[in-house]
């Protein structure tokens, strides 16, 4: 399977680069006219076709490796360092992206996947996915480059095959790792997509806004799985690494937050551009931004420039990376200041009080954050390279910085559908938000009724000042959204006679774009209120004997039993603990300790009671030398059930984002609704 896998690779790198040169030649002979002994047309076929064969090559690639894993083929290096004979078949499956080699493989298989895609669509515009496809092709080159000669995933041990693997990280020996990192990858290489079109686009420089409109449904579900790929990863931290949380600001969850807030956008953006012809200049910035930040996120996990428990060991295809960055930038610039002329826009903001400034403000603000981000994640690097010693930027510094930001994001996502388009008037000011206002303020009295006593608490902690912000802010957009829902939903109700569950529907079927993005906003509410409740975090530890207690918040905790198991890929420790509320018995909770075989390495396997208002979090965090008893640490972590929630109405309003919308001619009913109604949402939609 070695020498299979590897001719593989290289026959997909001789067919990518064949799409690249002739895709390049017959677009240079159509742009120049010159004659050529044959059809620039059929040069052009005959590279689209060869960009499709790269994903058969690739596909063969990527079977070859995970059926090496699956029969335990130890004589491939990869195959040896990632899996061992007793472990879970879906975990043999997870080692093709366990490692650099295979997690580069990986990507270039979604890459050529995403490749196929685009090229069986080639006939929607044949000049702009022949730009596209070549762009692609460049991209692939670079990729199977890298994992030809830098990272080759077949590489063969030397000496004697060894009987078993060293096995899988433990790390990543947890259910959700089988989904989050094709899901985070499908996120960064689909951006590959919107980014060929962009530079495609402003190359021929492409007439009108049709680029955006061929590339919104990629950039949607791109944007969809980094989304999900993003909070897939703080479940797993949440669940796995046993601190009670579920973000950190490690450098590898920065790399994949930065491409996802220029990515956002980005499709702020481009409603402006569709809408009104504005922005044209910062939407193929923001693109080619997002596509630079996904490269330097790639590199600052496989190159080892990073400390993080999800980071490569140190490796030198950092360079290969540096260069391709060095050169898609430069590529990026010299096409922009060529066609700048280009990018002029038809419309220039009116007023500060509308629409457009909302969307305006938000690209500043998502931009400073990513900044501020870019800037924590490559400090230490910096400060190596000038000082000697590497200085690290911690969670206080992001925190500092990024709550303010994100309050502010969330004010503007309440603000922006209630804003018309060019300008607004006072009068229309008022009337949108006075129900806002008062949602905003009566959470906050509910507040201070039903929160921390003394009232001066909320404003003495920074953490719970802005949580107070948080839940207030969060009232306010909510309300700003369900009215929205709740006035168009109100004529068609009026004007047809149903019901408001069914108007509702009728309504967000003629508009799917729009009120998916306003069910995405909901969702957004909810995350936030999620991550406010960090404020209110409680934790406790303590050594326990047997019928030993600990309180934490309404939970008794009592240690009740120890007991061990094992199987042949690891050992394991549990505590079983009784928990008490108002002093009845309610759960019974066996936070574990694993010890797994082939690495020697230990786990920890968190034991978790969610409800609506909270999470009870227990850790095993092992056993006293001394004595033989457990230390139990436990944490009380308000609503943090609302963060998935909020990921689950994401995931749904995107969806429903992507269903074309009921046109006059099918639409079972046809309602003209008034002009009060006509708002797209600030993170998705528009017309």
């Amino acid at each position: 399977m070695a020498t299979f896998g590897s001719l593989a690779l290289l026959i997909g790198l001789a067919l990518a680069a064949y799409n690249l040169f002739a895709g390049g030649v017959a677009l240079r002979l159509i742009a120049t006219g010159q004659p050529a002994p044959i059809s620039p047309e059929r040069l052009a076929d005959t590279a689209r076709r060869a960009g499709i064969a790269v994903f058969i090559a690739v596909t063969a690639a990527a079977f070859a490796l995970v059926y090496s894993a699956l029969t335990n083929d130890f004589s491939i290096t990869y195959i040896m360092e990632h899996s061992n004979r007793a472990l879970d078949v879906k975990y043999k499956f997870a080692a093709l992206w366990s490692g650099q080699e295979g997690s580069l493989l990986l990507w270039c298989w979604l890459l050529a996947t995403y490749g196929f895609v685009l090229r069986l669509r080639h006939k929607t515009d044949v000049k702009l996915y022949a730009y596209a496809g070549t762009i692609m092709a460049a991209i692939q080159v670079f990729f199977l480059a890298v994992i030809n000669f830098a990272a080759p995933p077949f590489s063969l041990i030397r000496g004697d095959i060894p009987a078993d693997g060293n096995g899988l990280n433990p790390l990543l020996q947890y259910p959700e790792m089988v989904i989050h990192p094709p899901m985070l990858y499908l996120g960064y290489v689909g951006f590959s997509v919107p980014f060929a079109f962009g530079l495609g686009a402003l190359m021929m420089r492409y007439p009108g806004e049709k680029w955006i409109k061929i590339t919104r449904v990629w950039t949607l579900v791109t944007w969809l799985f980094l989304t999900f790929g993003i909070f897939l990863g703080m479940h797993w931290a949440y669940a796995v690494l046993g601190w009670g949380g579920y973000w950190g600001w490690d450098p590898v969850e920065n790399a994949s937050f930065m491409p996802w807030l220029t990515g956002t956008a980005f499709m702020h953006s481009v409603m402006m551009q569709e809408k009104r012809g504005m922005m044209k200049s910062w939407n193929v910035w923001l693109i080619f931004s997002t596509f630079l930040l996904t490269l330097l996120g790639t590199t600052l996990t496989r190159g080892g420039l990073v400390s993080s428990v999800h980071a490569f060991a140190q490796s030198s295809i950092a360079t290969w990376f540096y260069v391709a960055m060095g050169v898609t930038l430069a590529v990026c610039i010299f096409t922009y200041i060529l066609q700048r002329d280009h990018l002029k826009s038809d419309h220039h903001l009116e007023s500060l009080v509308s629409r457009e400034s909302s969307f305006l403000f938000n690209n500043l603000v998502l931009l400073t954050a990513c900044f501020v981000i870019l800037w924590g994640t490559l400090f230490p690097i910096l400060s190596e390279y000038v000082q000697g010693s590497k200085v690290t930027v911690g969670a206080p510094f992001y925190n500092r910085v990024a709550v303010p930001i994100g309050i502010f994001l969330l004010f503007l996502t309440g603000v922006g559908p209630l804003l018309p388009w060019r300008a607004t008037s006072l009068k229309a000011v008022k009337r949108n938000f006075i129900v806002p206002s008062i949602a905003l303020w009566v959470t906050v009295v509910v507040c201070f009724i039903f929160g921390p006593r003394p009232l001066s608490t909320w404003f003495s902690e920074a953490g719970y000042f802005y949580a107070l912000v948080a839940f207030a802010m969060s009232a306010s957009v909510f309300t700003a959204i369900a009215s929205e829902f709740l006035r168009g939903a109100g004529v068609i109700a009026k004007q047809t006679g149903k019901n408001l569950a069914a108007a509702m529907y009728l309504l967000t079927r003629r508009n799917t774009r729009r009120y998916g993005g306003y069910l995405i906003h909901i969702g957004v509410v909810i995350i936030v209120v999620g991550l406010a409740g960090a404020a209110f975090n409680k934790n406790t530890e303590k050594e326990l004997a047997l019928h030993d207690t600990m309180s934490v918040g309404p939970y008794t905790l009592e240690c009740v039993g120890f007991t061990q198991d094992s199987n042949a890929n690891f050992n394991s420790d549990y505590a079983l603990l009784d928990v008490y509320q108002n002093g009845k018995k309610q759960f019974q909770m066996a936070p574990e300790k694993r010890v797994y075989l082939a690495s020697q390495q230990p786990q920890t396997m968190v034991a978790v009671h969610s409800v609506l208002s909270w999470d009870l979090y227990v850790v095993f965090e092992g056993t006293n030398p001394d004595t033989g008893q457990p230390i139990i640490k436990a944490f009380l972590n308000p609503l943090v059930s609302w963060i998935w929630a909020g990921v689950v109405l994401i995931v749904a309003g995107t969806f429903i984002a992507l269903v074309p919308s009921l046109t006059p001619a099918t639409a079972a009913l046809r309602v003209s609704v008034p002009q009060t109604v006509h708002a797209e949402p600030v993170l998705k939609g528009g017309d």
